[in-house]
């Protein structure tokens, strides 16, 4: 079984400044894109090329682009490209990576061996050459992040939960079970992946982090989200070329891929602090 949960843990949580802060900036983004699934101030398709490059006013928050857009409508949109393509990356990585590490641990001997050298090999193509060899294959798109992305992840949940594993299994609880005739992978699913999963939440938030920016580094690219779709990756790379007509067009996008990040940095160091069983 898992190990016991401690008490005061609300108590501990509210304590962390970190996993507060972190909470509250990620929770800011989902909110945001959730309430763009119902309301934006203006169509994020919507192109008013008589009314490009305006300022912020009262018709428009922030402001439109170069082609008549409406900003404030393109970042909220924008957050929905984010978080999704970070959920199915990171859910891409988890279920290959703990599935990987979870065989190599219970398993060793020659299939250890064999999924380490597939994950010191899968750590040779980051995200950004994967995406360009799906892209060179099947198109760009979001699709293609997706996957670039989550497979770019299978290797560091590998890692994480094959180490993690190894020590559980020299634990008193598992010696325990092991003494009571369970076998191996009885003993994998009834204990050590339930205490695998603090540690793994943490590291899902530290790569959902990663997921965005990588989205965002794809889409200015041309690699990811595709137009007419919003991307705060792409809404930079078209505000390049306006850097001194219209500045807060690179701005805008770039505070949230920053604050989403931050957010989701704090809530992992928060996350780690409040659930280490030494605290």
């Amino acid at each position: 079984m898992a190990l016991p949960v401690r008490r005061g843990f609300w108590q501990r949580a509210w304590r962390s400044r970190s996993l507060v802060l972190g909470a509250l900036l990620t929770l800011t983004v989902l909110a945001v894109a959730v309430l763009a699934w119902f309301w934006t101030p203006h169509p994020p398709a919507q192109m008013d090329v008589l009314r490009k490059l305006q300022p912020p006013g009262a018709s428009h928050w922030l402001g439109t682009d170069v082609y008549g857009h409406d900003v404030a409508s393109q970042l909220m949109v924008g957050a929905q490209s984010s978080i999704l393509v970070g959920l199915i990356a990171v859910g891409i990585g988890l279920l290959g990576g703990v599935t990987l590490g979870l065989l190599a641990a219970t398993c060793k001997g020659w299939v250890d061996e064999l999924v380490m050298r597939l994950a010191d090999v899968a750590f040779a193509f980051p995200a950004l050459l994967l995406a360009i060899l799906f892209t060179a294959v099947y198109g760009s798109g979001v699709g293609v992040s997706m996957l670039a992305i989550g497979m770019a992840g299978i290797p560091v949940f590998a890692r994480i939960s094959r180490a993690s594993a190894q020590v559980l299994w020299t634990r008193e609880f598992v010696l325990a079970a092991r003494a009571c005739g369970k076998g191996r992978w009885r003993i994998t699913r009834d204990h050590i992946l339930p205490n695998l999963a603090p540690l793994l939440l943490v590291q899902a938030t530290v790569q959902f982090a990663i997921a965005i920016l990588a989205e965002a580094a794809l889409s200015y690219l041309g690699l990811g989200t595709q137009y007419p779709t919003p991307s705060w990756g792409r809404m930079l790379s078209e505000a390049q070329s306006l850097m001194f007509q219209a500045p807060l067009l690179a701005v805008y996008p770039g505070v949230a891929i920053a604050l989403s990040v931050l957010g989701l940095n704090l809530l992992g160091d928060g996350l780690r602090d409040v659930l280490d069983p030494r605290g």
